[in-house]
C-alpha cells in the first residue's frame, strides 16, 4: 500500500512539473511575438548581391554584438539602453524613407534581444522602408557560412 501511494506522489509531481514548464514555454512566447512581417526581411543574398555590387546600397545597422557586414554601422547590442539611444539617435537624423537593414544574428530569433526592440523603434519612429536582414539562426549560419562578405 506505502509504494502505492508513493507511486501516486511521484507520479503527481512530474505532472505537475510538467505542467509548470508547459505554462513557462507559453509565456516565454507570448513574451516574444514577431513584430515584423514576412515582407520586412530580407534574404542574406540579396544582401551580399547589394554589396557585391556596391549600387544602391542601404544603410545598415549592426544591433548586436559586432558589425561584420562590410558597410555596417555598429550600434552595440541595443536591448543595452545607451545603445538603444544612440540608435535612436542615429535613426533621427535620416529621412523616413531611408532604406535601412538591420541585423544582429547573435542567436536565433526567439532568444534574441536586441530584433524586437529594433523593429518597435523603427516602426514608432515611422520608418517605412527598413528590413530586418534574415538571420533566423545566427550570422554564422546563415551568412558566414554561406560566404556572404565580412569585414575583414
Amino acid at each position: 500500500m506505502e509504494q502505492k501511494k508513493t507511486r501516486r506522489t511521484v507520479q503527481i509531481r512530474l505532472q505537475s512539473l510538467i505542467v509548470i514548464f508547459l505554462l513557462i514555454g507559453q509565456k516565454t512566447i507570448a513574451q516574444n511575438p514577431v513584430n515584423w512581417t514576412p515582407d520586412q526581411l530580407m534574404n542574406p543574398s540579396e544582401l551580399s548581391s547589394i554589396l557585391k555590387e556596391n549600387k544602391q546600397v542601404p544603410v545598415i545597422y549592426s544591433i548586436g554584438p559586432g558589425a561584420i557586414i562590410p558597410h555596417s554601422k555598429d550600434i552595440g547590442m541595443i536591448k543595452e539602453a545607451e545603445n538603444m539611444k544612440l540608435f535612436k539617435d542615429e535613426l533621427g537624423k535620416l529621412p523616413k524613407d531611408t532604406q535601412i537593414v538591420v541585423y544582429c544574428g547573435c542567436c536565433p530569433y526567439e532568444h534574441c534581444p536586441n530584433v524586437r526592440p529594433a523593429v518597435q523603434l523603427l516602426k514608432e519612429m515611422k520608418f517605412t522602408n527598413f528590413k530586418l536582414l534574415d538571420l533566423p539562426h545566427n550570422i554564422k549560419i546563415d551568412w558566414i557560412n554561406k560566404g556572404y562578405p565580412v569585414e575583414n
